[in-house]
């Protein structure tokens, strides 16, 4: 019933202080939403993935009770522990969190999903002045740490291809354990695994069902933190910069806010249904929520082997095979959109190159079509082998902001960035994913996303610059891509019932 056994476990505690151990029910009547439903408390946490546009992966992640919780703001790290403990220290919180990740080491056993425990969380956008000298942005209108990490030893993966729910807890192997205080500890893993199927087992409450029509006329009021003419003057300041040869491209951004009551996961449930993406994530917190459905992967490290997927050049979806036939061509035939993605396909294989061994780098696929549900895009994907004296963080930090929501140069656009923003940008233009105790690291570009706070739910978009650009459409560009963000929260609030409050 248990996976591994007693006396694996106490083999294994010789070499790792982190070990999982799985216990498999039955799932062909579930669904990750509804087991979510079962298990939702704060500080938790839902992941999913769509791959090649059609296909759902093979896991979804749910995480809850985190043992420990390190977020950051500046130089102040804070960390609390399950037991109710707390401190602040101050120091580089990247290096704090690296510290602490490398204090726990899985083994990769056969059978368990590629996160089985590990740290889970957010990189904000101003992350980056962590490891290099940038002017910060002129105001932060936010409550938001810089990241926040939840470090999780009880999971529950959904298997999509097995139709099984593995329920996973971790056993902490401290110094000085023995074999008779590993077996205790075992028992108690055992433990918690039964109380755990206990709660993914108990029927969920009946759902009244719900027309999926809407009222298209319901609209919320959207307020920008700029003015129409704002935007627009920064992206004649951008193309000045341009013209006098400091950057060839920008991506200039602004957020839009709304006043709202409703559920944060009703509205995952409608934008995992709307536009399922590779990346899907609903990240549940005190007081905040975030939620998103990014298409772009960031960095990811797996076996030493480093991976990018820049993503530049979208068209809709045609009404036909035939008609995407057609888009598609178009976009490949697009002089424009061609060169910013070769430009960014240049980043990416940069920033990949000075974390990989020398010769290792590789360019798998170039300006390939993804077809997702309502839009194509243009695709590349970069490998390498990451360097055997470097860490998977340091893979994360060389990418880190992608060059797709910041320009090139990349430094000097981020400069013009913290010079033409108004305010900072703090989740929009980061990084979401995890860091797994066996070494590998997945991670999105935190684009396409909301995150909710005190009655109101946000979301930053932005335009790539360049020299032609026309003000009034990057403006456009900006809007249009929030509109899919705030169509979602319109539908949700016609099909939902309001929040709720949490169990702690």
């Amino acid at each position: 019933m248990y996976f591994p056994s007693l006396a694996e476990v106490q083999s294994l505690s010789a070499t790792y202080s982190f070990i999982p151990v799985s216990m498999t029910l039955l799932a062909d009547q579930e669904t990750p939403i509804r087991l979510y439903q079962k298990i939702r408390t704060r500080n938790s946490f839902l992941l999913e993935s769509v791959e090649g546009g059609a296909r759902w992966a093979r896991f979804s992640f749910i995480g809850m009770n985190p043992f420990q919780i390190v977020e950051a703001k500046g130089n102040e790290i804070s960390v609390s522990h399950r037991d109710g403990t707390a401190f602040i220290q101050s120091g580089n919180p990247i290096n704090y969190l690296r510290a602490e990740v490398d204090r726990y080491k899985s083994p990769k056993l056969p059978g368990f999903p590629r996160l089985s425990g590990g740290a889970v969380g957010f990189f904000g956008y101003n992350t980056l002045h962590y490891f290099e000298n940038l002017p910060p942005h002129r105001s932060e209108t936010l409550r938001l740490p810089d990241m926040r990490f939840l470090f999780v030893d009880e999971m529950v993966a959904f298997d999509h291809l097995k139709q099984e729910i593995q329920l996973i807890v971790n056993l902490h192997v401290e110094a000085g354990d023995t074999a008779s205080s590993i077996a205790e500890k075992y028992a108690q893993v055992c433990e918690r695994l039964e109380k755990l199927a206990g709660k993914v087992t108990t029927p969920a409450q009946t759902e009244q069902r719900i027309s999926v029509a809407v009222d298209p006329l319901h609209k919320l009021e959207v307020e920008a933190n700029m003015s129409r003419e704002e935007y627009e003057k920064m992206v004649v300041q951008a193309k000045e910069y341009i013209a006098a040869g400091d950057i060839f491209q920008v991506v200039l951004s602004q957020r839009f806010s709304v006043k709202t009551d409703v559920d944060p996961f009703a509205v995952y449930r409608i934008l995992r249904t709307l536009n399922p993406s590779p990346y899907m994530y609903y990240l549940e917190y005190e007081g905040e929520t975030i939620v998103g459905t990014s298409p772009e992967l960031l960095v990811r490290v797996e076996d030493q082997k480093v991976e990018m997927r820049p993503i530049a050049g979208t068209r809709k979806r045609g009404a036909t095979p035939r008609e995407d036939e057609l888009l598609a061509a178009d976009l490949l035939a697009d002089e424009k959109e061609r060169a910013e993605h070769y430009m960014l396909l240049d980043l990416g294989r940069n920033d990949v190159g000075r974390v990989s061994s020398y010769g290792s780098v590789k360019v798998e696929e170039a300006l390939v079509i993804e077809n997702y549900s309502h839009v194509m895009h243009m695709v590349s994907h970069v490998t390498g082998k990451l360097r055997e004296d470097l860490h998977p963080f340091d893979a994360l930090l060389s990418a880190f902001p992608a060059g797709t929501v910041s320009g090139s140069p990349k430094l000097r656009a981020m400069e013009i960035i913290a010079e033409l923003e108004q305010d900072a940008r703090h989740l929009y233009a980061g990084a979401i994913g995890y860091i797994s105790f066996d070494g590998s690291l997945d991670s999105c570009i935190t684009i396409r996303t909301l995150f909710f706070q005190d009655g109101q739910a946000h979301v930053q978009a932005g335009a790539g610059i360049v020299a032609d650009s026309v003000p009034a459409s990057e403006y456009q560009e900006t809007r249009n891509k929030a509109a899919a963000m705030i169509t979602a929260l319109e539908k949700a609030e016609q099909l939902f019932a309001r929040k709720e409050e949490l169990p702690c």
